[in-house]
C-alpha cells in the first residue's frame, strides 16, 4: 500500500526516508516540494536525481483527490468539488476579502452532527478525511491561483465537525503551520466547532490556532432543538470549556450565531447571549440563515438583525453581520452537500 506522504509529519518523512534507503535530508527535500513548491508529480522534484523519483512515484501516494468541478459565484467566491479515492465527495471553498483570500476547507465527508439549519448535515456521515485529504484541498486550491501567496487565511468550516476527526485533523494543522510544511500562520488558520466540550479542551493544549463555536442560541431548549449536540454538552459546560480555553496575547474566541426568523432573533435573545458571554474575551457573527436550510426556517428581516446587533453592541460586544458569499452556488455557510455541481 502506498504511503501518503503529506499526512506524515517531518519526523514520519525522515523515517520513512531511512526505511527506504534514502538519506535523512532527502526527506526534507521531498517534504518541500510536496508542501511548499505544491509538486503534483515526481518529474516537479529537479532536485532529486531519477533514482528516488522513481521510488517516490513508486512508494508514495501523491494526489489522493481529483477536482471534479469549480464554481465561480458573481462576487468571486469559488467552490472546488472534489472526489476521494473511495468516490465520497467533498467540497472547499475560497473566499475573496479585501486584500487577501481565505479557503474553506472539509474535515468529513457528510457529517452526524446534524444541525437543522445545516444541508451538509441532512446528507449524513460517509467518513473521516484522512490529513492527507485535509491538507491536499489547500494543495490543489494553491495550484489552480495566479498569485497563491494571496491565500493566508484557512478555516476548517467546510463539510463535517471537524473535532470528531480530532487526531486527523491536529495532524493536518501540524503540516499547515509547520515552517517546513505549508507555512501558514497559527493565527490565520481557524477552526470551528458545534461545542464537542472534550475535544475543545484537548485542542487548546495540542494547537494555538484559532477556536469559532458555532452557539446559535443563548438557552438550551432552542439549542437543542436546532443542534443536537447540545443535549450531550450543554451551553453551561460548553462555555465553561471556552472560558478555560487559552488565548495568547490579545485573541478572542468567535461565537457563529445564525440568525432565524422567530427562532433565536428577539430582543431577549440578544440580551441573553449577552449575559452568557459576559466576562469572555469573545467576539460575534452574526449570519443571517441561508437559503437551502429546511422549509420552515427563514432569515429574519433586516431591521430585526440589526436591532439584534445593537443590542449586543450596547453591551461592549464586538458583534459583526456577516454577508454570506457565494451562496447563488450554494456555496455559502450551511449550503455545503458535496452533490455534483454542473457549471
Amino acid at each position: 500500500m502506498k504511503t501518503d506522504l503529506k499526512g506524515l509529519n517531518a519526523r514520519e518523512t525522515e523515517q520513512w526516508a531511512v526505511d527506504h534507503g534514502l538519506e535523512p535530508y532527502r526527506a526534507r527535500q521531498i517534504r518541500h516540494w510536496l508542501l511548499n513548491r505544491l509538486a503534483a508529480s515526481c518529474e516537479d522534484m529537479q532536485n532529486l536525481p531519477k533514482r528516488i523519483r522513481s521510488l517516490v512515484q513508486k512508494e508514495a501516494l501523491l494526489g489522493p483527490l481529483e477536482e471534479v468541478t469549480a464554481l465561480t459565484s458573481d462576487d468571486g467566491t469559488r467552490k472546488y468539488l472534489f472526489r476521494l479515492q473511495d468516490g465520497h465527495l467533498v467540497e472547499s471553498v475560497l473566499i475573496p476579502e479585501r486584500d487577501h483570500l481565505t479557503l474553506c476547507i472539509s474535515s468529513q465527508a457528510g457529517c452526524a452532527m446534524g444541525c437543522r439549519f445545516c444541508s451538509t448535515g441532512r446528507q449524513g456521515f460517509k467518513r473521516n478525511l484522512a490529513p492527507s485529504e485535509i491538507i491536499e484541498q489547500v494543495i490543489m486550491v494553491k495550484r489552480s491561483l495566479n498569485n497563491p501567496e494571496h491565500l493566508t487565511n484557512i478555516v476548517f468550516m467546510g463539510m463535517g465537525e471537524p473535532l470528531a476527526n480530532y487526531d486527523a485533523v491536529v495532524r493536518a494543522i501540524e503540516n499547515l503551520i509547520a515552517q517546513d510544511g505549508m507555512n501558514f500562520s497559527h493565527r490565520k488558520v481557524t477552526l470551528s466547532t458545534c461545542g464537542l466540550v472534550p475535544e475543545i479542551e484537548r485542542l487548546g493544549h495540542d494547537t494555538t490556532v484559532n477556536l469559532a463555536v458555532s452557539l446559535n442560541a443563548a438557552d438550551d431548549e432552542t439549542r437543542s432543538r436546532l443542534m443536537p449536540v447540545n443535549r450531550k454538552y450543554p451551553i453551561t459546560r460548553l462555555l465553561q470549556a471556552c472560558r478555560e480555553f487559552p488565548l495568547p496575547n490579545r485573541r478572542m474566541i468567535t461565537f457563529e450565531y445564525i440568525l432565524i426568523n422567530g427562532i433565536n432573533d428577539r430582543d431577549q435573545d440578544a440580551l441573553k447571549l449577552a449575559r452568557r458571554l459576559s466576562g469572555l474575551r469573545a467576539k460575534i457573527n452574526l449570519i443571517p440563515l441561508n437559503p437551502g436550510s429546511e422549509a420552515d426556517m427563514s432569515p429574519p428581516p433586516m431591521e430585526r438583525i440589526l436591532r439584534f446587533q445593537e443590542i449586543l453592541t450596547h453591551r461592549h460586544f464586538t458583534a459583526i453581520i456577516r454577508k454570506s458569499k457565494g451562496r447563488d452556488i450554494l456555496a455559502a455557510c450551511g449550503q455545503l452537500t458535496g452533490a455534483s455541481m454542473h457549471p
